[in-house]
């Protein structure tokens, strides 16, 4: 015998430790987790019954959008988002770390899929595995990505400006967002957002930034991204036109809307691909014009266009990224055997 007590040996074995008790942390992350389940349940119950309250309105206009309406309103969602891969495309090429179109193209358009689940983290994610793939360091799309989403805050914000009158003269709930636009002005500029990334690196424990962030990257993706809201204005311009509301103030207010609608859904981050933030912008927004029903009705028009432009966008861009990986393998391989020979 070794003369340990027989006691002291049952002690340590595991089956007498007692299970650790739960960490603060994880049944904060359930609370979290769970309020944000019955926030979305909550709001995909109010937005089903609003629509169930105007039914007759709402299906009315509906039905009375006609077919080349709808198409050349979905085109411009499309040509929208073929846009954006270009602002990450800058903001990469910038920070050091130039990529093709193509693989932007697939970094956005299909990590863009992660929105539709709570909490936009999901997105990033995704996009940082995509960039990994094509040889861009985690650390460096995680930093393009949220510039890219910064500059598209105060794009939307701009061209939100366009609405103010409207807003001014009927509908005062969302004015609250253009208080984010002195602050965007002011960190925009090159040396404030060069400074204001490299503190974000240092807090997350990355690697500094090798060079600063120029103006002329910002400027360009800034006014890339204006025209992608240009764009999404009148996708919502050619719907109300088709319900007879077509007029040089009306295509300003519905590019203005689409503008503030977006950095509603990126502020409602917690939501899936911001559902209900936008749509409540937007009827807010036409109901300056329109009444409320078919005002309603355009903005679920609007959130299905969108989630089939995702989608579409989303396919493209990986059918187009894997066959140009084939076609430059199969090139490659020619090239290999006749060095060989």
């Amino acid at each position: 015998m070794s003369g340990w007590p027989i006691g002291s040996v049952r002690a340590t074995t595991p089956r007498e430790t007692p299970p650790p008790a739960e960490s603060p942390r994880t049944a904060k992350a359930m609370v979290i987790t769970w309020g944000r389940r019955v926030l979305v349940v909550a709001l995909v119950g109010y937005v089903g019954y609003q629509l169930y309250s105007r039914w007759h309105e709402v299906s009315e206009t509906l039905l009375s959008l006609p077919w080349p309406t709808l198409v050349l309103s979905l085109a411009c969602v499309f040509l929208g988002m073929l846009l954006i891969p270009i602002v990450l495309q800058v903001l990469l090429t910038d920070l050091g770390t130039p990529v093709r179109v193509r693989d932007a193209a697939k970094i956005v358009l299909v990590g863009q899929l992660g929105k539709y689940v709570p909490g936009s983290v999901f997105a990033v994610l995704m996009q940082m595995e995509l960039a990994k793939a094509v040889g861009v360091s985690r650390s460096r799309s995680f930093t393009a990505s949220l510039l890219a989403v910064g500059v598209g805050v105060i794009a939307s914000l701009l061209t939100g400006i366009l609405a103010l009158p409207a807003f001014f003269r009927g509908s005062h709930e969302v004015l609250w967002l253009f208080a984010l636009l002195p602050i965007g002005l002011v960190f925009v500029r090159p040396k404030p957002l060069t400074w204001l990334v490299s503190l974000m690196l240092r807090l997350l424990r990355r690697a500094p930034l090798e060079q600063p962030i120029r103006g002329a990257a910002i400027g360009k993706c800034i006014g890339v991204s204006v025209v992608v809201y240009l764009l999404w204005g009148t996708h919502m311009y050619l719907l109300t036109s088709a319900l007879g509301y077509s007029s040089g103030t009306t295509f300003v207010l519905c590019v203005g809307a689409l503008g503030l609608a977006m950095t509603a859904g990126i502020i409602a981050f917690f939501l899936p691909s911001g559902l209900g933030a936008r749509e409540l912008v937007i009827v807010t927004a036409l109901t300056v014009v329109m009444p409320s029903g078919p005002a309603l009705a355009l903005a679920v028009v609007s959130r299905l266009m969108f989630t089939v432009g995702d989608l579409a966008s989303a396919g493209g861009a990986a059918l187009f990224a894997y066959l140009s990986d084939r076609r430059t393998s199969a090139l490659a391989v020619p090239a290999e055997s006749s060095t060989v020979g």
